[in-house]
């Protein structure tokens, strides 16, 4: 839990966002939602709005970005937030108990352990400051790259930080690496251009990392019922309209096209179809599993648990049908 309380330190700079949503009628449900500044967490969002899904379904969005998954889950146990965005670093959150996965979004490959220019490898990173967001799947991809170079935690010097801060530290040069996503590596090329890039999860194949919609442990069938309709639909229009999708979550983020068009390279999206299918058989399970057993190893997890207690794989079903 130490990824959540620091995470609460970081709650000055959670933002506000409210949808413009004229179609909405007056009488919606208000759904406050959560999401991250990037393609996965934004595109569903973005086309949801303007295809006027959430209207379908009576609901009216009110969404705020967070800078990151455990911060999101925080706030739904406080009950400031209703449905939330996580990457595959903060899944450890719903199996330990804080939320429910309501809905697979995407499998990502945007993280990336980073180094100074010089930093070649790994080893090079022995003794060395680096930054990371702990919880998050730039912690992940730290720890995957870690084990992979015959290395521990115990051999770098982990400094947590928040990703913003990750940023402005490695670009000042007070930190050595980081594990680290895009877009924000983009961010950080533009003030140091040689930086190197040591690990991708690209490289892990035995590990999946599922990125996911969660909402509060106690569910409420009909309205996650709803929302989940809203996601499956946006999420069908997103596999259809790859090009336009990007520009639709650019326009959300105020970011260049261009941009997300280079953070949706490391997203692998998939229609509703398949994510139901891949939930009755197992599929989506064995990639919560694969995530179970490396929190395990992390310590995150004392346990793995059955994915069938945190994700709610039945609504999931029961929506597509309707």
């Amino acid at each position: 839990m130490r990824s959540v309380r620091r995470a609460l330190t970081a709650a000055t700079a959670v933002s506000l966002l409210a949808l413009s949503v004229t179609a909405c009628s007056d009488d919606g449900t208000t759904v406050r939602f959560g999401y991250i500044s990037d393609y996965n967490g934004a595109s569903l969002l973005a086309i949801a709005q303007k295809q006027g899904l959430w209207e379908k379904q009576g609901l009216t969005p009110e969404i705020k970005v967070f800078t990151n998954g455990p911060l999101q889950i925080q706030a739904l146990g406080a009950g400031d937030l209703d449905f939330g965005y996580i990457g595959p670093g903060a899944m450890w959150l719903p199996a330990s108990g804080k939320a429910k996965v309501v809905a697979i979004n995407t499998l990502a490959y945007a993280d990336r352990v980073i180094g100074r220019p010089g930093v070649a490898s790994m080893a090079d990173l022995k003794g060395k400051k680096v930054g990371v967001p702990e919880g998050t799947s730039g912690d992940m991809v730290l720890n995957l790259a870690l084990k992979k170079a015959g290395m521990t935690a115990a051999d770098i010097q982990k400094v947590p930080m928040d990703p913003a801060t990750v940023v402005s530290a490695f670009s000042a040069g007070q930190i050595d690496g980081a594990g680290i996503w895009y877009p924000l590596i983009d961010t950080i090329k533009q003030k140091v251009p040689g930086l190197t890039e040591l690990a991708s999860t690209k490289e892990f194949p035995d590990n999946s990392f599922p990125t996911a919609f969660v909402g509060g442990t106690k569910v409420d069938q009909e309205l996650t019922t709803k929302v989940i309709k809203v996601l499956q639909e946006a999420n069908d229009w997103r596999a259809a309209h790859p090009e336009e999708s990007i520009t639709e979550a650019a326009g959300l983020l105020k970011l260049d096209p261009a941009k997300v068009k280079a953070d949706a390279a490391n997203v692998r999206t998939m229609t509703t179809a398949d994510l139901v299918a891949k939930t009755k058989d197992g599929t989506v399970a064995k990639w919560l599993n694969s995530l179970g057993d490396f929190f395990v190893g992390t310590g995150q997890l004392k346990s793995r648990p059955d994915p069938a207690t945190y994700y709610t794989g039945d609504l999931y079903e029961k929506a597509s049908s309707k």
